[in-house]
C-alpha cells in the first residue's frame, strides 16, 4: 500500500506541476521561454520524486515504466495493476487540483495529435518513450549509478520533452494524458479525450520496447 501511495503522490505533483507549468507558462512553440520552462518543469519533478519516493516504490509515476518493468521481470502482474491505477488516479487528482487553481479555459496540459496525424503521433510518442524508458534501465542497472540515476531521468525527460512539445506536447507517460483529458472532458470539452487513447497505446509499446530491447543487449 506505501508504494501505491507513493505512485499516487509522485503522479499527482508530475501533473499538477508540469501541466501547471505548461499553463501558465503559456508553453508554445511561439513562446520559447514558456516551452523551455515547461520541459524544466516536467525534469525536475521527476529529480524531486526520485529522491523523495524512488526508496519507497521506485518512482515510477508512469504507467509506461512500469509496464517496462513487468517485461524485464522486475515486477508481476499484480504489482503492475496496482501501480496503474495508483498511477492514473493520481494524475486525475493532479489535474483536478490544477483545474481548481487554473480553471478549465485552458488546455490544461493537454496533448494533441502532430498536424491531425494519428500515425505520425503514435511514431512520435513510441520514439520518445522508448528513449525515455531505455535511460531509465540504463541508469538503474548498476548500484553505483544510484546517486545519479534521478538527475540522468530527469535531464533525460527534460530531453524528450524539448523535442516532443512541438510535435504532441509530449506525452510519454499514458497518466500524465489521460488525467488532464478526463478533466478537460468532464467540464464540457468532450473533444479532448477524443485522441487521448493515441497517448495511452503509443507510451505503453514504447515502453515495454525498451524493457525488451534493454533485456536482449544486456544479456550476457
Amino acid at each position: 500500500m506505501k508504494k501505491l501511495v507513493a505512485e499516487f503522490i509522485g503522479t499527482f505533483v508530475l501533473v499538477f506541476f508540469g501541466c501547471g507549468t505548461a499553463v501558465v507558462a503559456k508553453c508554445g512553440t511561439d513562446n520559447y521561454p514558456g516551452y523551455i520552462l515547461t520541459a524544466l518543469a516536467f525534469g525536475l519533478v521527476i529529480v524531486a520524486m526520485a529522491y523523495s519516493i524512488g526508496n519507497v516504490s521506485g518512482c515510477h509515476i508512469n504507467p509506461a515504466v512500469s509496464i517496462s518493468m513487468l517485461v524485464t521481470g522486475k515486477m508481476n502482474a499484480g504489482e503492475f495493476c496496482g501501480y496503474v491505477v495508483a498511477q492514473c488516479v493520481g494524475a486525475i487528482a493532479g489535474a483536478a487540483a490544477l483545474a481548481g487553481v487554473v480553471g478549465t479555459n485552458n488546455g490544461l496540459g493537454t496533448n494533441g495529435l502532430y498536424n491531425g496525424n494519428i500515425v505520425s503521433s503514435l511514431i512520435i510518442e513510441v520514439i520518445l518513450t522508448f528513449v525515455f524508458v531505455l535511460a531509465i534501465h540504463g541508469v538503474t542497472s548498476k548500484k553505483e549509478f544510484g546517486a545519479q540515476a534521478g538527475i540522468v531521468i530527469g535531464l533525460t525527460l527534460t530531453l524528450v520533452h524539448i523535442l516532443g512539445i512541438a510535435f504532441t506536447g509530449t506525452s510519454v507517460n499514458p497518466a500524465r494524458s489521460l488525467g488532464p483529458a478526463i478533466i478537460k472532458a468532464i467540464s464540457g470539452d468532450a473533444a479532448a479525450i477524443g485522441c487521448v487513447w493515441v497517448f495511452i497505446v503509443a507510451p505503453l509499446i514504447g515502453g515495454a520496447l525498451a524493457g525488451i530491447v534493454y533485456k536482449a543487449l544486456a544479456k550476457k
